[in-house]
C-alpha cells in the first residue's frame, strides 16, 4: 500500500512539472502572438491613417483635376471667341483696306475722266473761248456762259452773237434727248431798278434764263421737257464782287447738264477709248 502511494505522487509530481512547462510555452507563444497582434494593429491603423491621407488627396487631386477641366474648357471657349473677333477683324480691316484702294482709285482716275468729259463735250459744242467753260463736277456737267455774250448791260433781251454760242449748246441737248438742262442764271452784286416788271437781280437772273430757254425751244429745237428754269441773283459768286472785273465774271448764265448716270459714263467710256487710240 505505502509503495502505491509513493508511485502515486512520484506520477502525480511528474504530471504537474510537464503542465507548468506547456503552460509556459503556450504563454510565450501567446505573448509572442499578441506582440504580432499589436505590431499588425500598429501597421493596420497606420495604413489606415495613410489610406485617409491618400483618400484625401485623390479628391483634392479630383477636384484640381476638375478645375483644370473647366478651365480648359473656358480657355477654348475663349480662344475660340478670340479666334473669330480676330477673323472677323480682319475680314473688316480687308473690307476698309478695299474701300481705301477703291477710292484712292477713284481720286487717281478722276483727273482723267473730268478731263475727258470736258473734252467730248468741247468738241461736240466746239467752242475754244474764254467766257465759257465747260467742267464737270459730281457726275454734272456745267456750261457757264459769261453774259456778255448774252445779253447787254441789265438786259435780258438775248443777243445776236449770243444764238450762234447757243445753237452749239443745243446740239449737245439734242444730241442726248434723255439729258435735263437747268439753265441757271447770275447776276452781279449791283442792285437792279426796277422797271415796272423786273423788281431787282432775283428777276433779272430768272428772267435771263427763260429768254435762253425760249431760244432753245423756239429757235433751236430743244425739247421743253429737257428744260429747267431757275435764277440765283447775286448770292453765288464766282469771286468777290469788288472790282468791275470780277463783277463782269459773277454775271453769267449756267446751263447744268444732268445726264442720267449710265449715259454719263457711256460718254466717259467712248471717250476714254478715244483717248487710247
Amino acid at each position: 500500500m505505502k509503495k502505491i502511494v509513493i508511485a502515486l505522487s512520484v506520477l502525480a509530481l511528474l504530471t504537474s512539472c510537464v503542465s507548468k512547462k506547456k503552460y509556459s510555452d503556450l504563454e510565450a507563444k501567446n505573448k509572442e502572438t499578441q506582440d504580432l497582434l499589436n505590431s499588425a494593429t500598429v501597421k493596420l491603423n497606420s495604413c489606415l491613417e495613410d489610406k485617409a491621407g491618400l483618400t484625401a488627396t485623390v479628391a483634392g487631386l479630383k477636384e484640381h483635376n476638375q478645375t483644370l477641366i473647366n478651365t480648359s474648357k473656358d480657355m477654348t471657349v475663349l480662344t475660340t471667341k478670340g479666334a473669330e473677333n480676330i477673323e472677323k477683324a480682319l475680314e473688316s480691316i480687308k473690307e476698309k483696306d478695299l474701300k481705301i484702294s477703291r477710292m484712292q482709285d477713284a481720286l487717281t482716275k478722276k483727273d482723267s475722266v473730268t478731263l475727258a468729259v470736258v473734252t467730248s463735250l468741247k468738241s461736240a459744242v466746239g467752242i475754244s473761248d474764254p467766257d465759257i467753260e465747260i467742267n464737270v463736277e459730281k457726275g454734272v456737267v456745267f456750261i457757264s456762259i459769261a453774259d456778255k455774250l448774252l445779253f447787254k448791260s441789265g438786259s435780258y433781251e438775248v443777243t445776236d452773237k449770243a444764238k450762234g454760242v447757243l445753237a452749239k449748246v443745243a446740239k449737245v441737248v439734242n444730241d442726248k434727248p434723255d439729258f435735263e438742262c437747268m439753265v441757271e442764271g447770275h447776276t452781279d452784286s449791283v442792285p437792279y431798278i426796277g422797271n415796272g416788271v423786273l423788281l431787282d437781280n432775283w428777276d433779272l437772273s430768272v428772267k435771263r434764263s427763260t429768254s435762253i430757254i425760249r431760244v432753245l425751244t423756239n429757235q433751236l429745237g430743244v425739247k421743253p421737257e429737257q428744260l429747267i428754269a431757275a435764277g440765283r441773283s447775286s448770292y453765288v459768286p464766282l469771286v468777290a464782287n469788288d472790282t468791275a472785273e470780277n463783277r463782269a465774271r459773277n454775271r453769267r448764265t449756267r446751263i447744268v447738264v444732268l445726264p442720267k448716270i449710265d449715259q454719263f459714263y457711256e460718254m466717259i467710256e467712248k471717250e476714254m477709248k478715244k483717248q487710247q487710240q
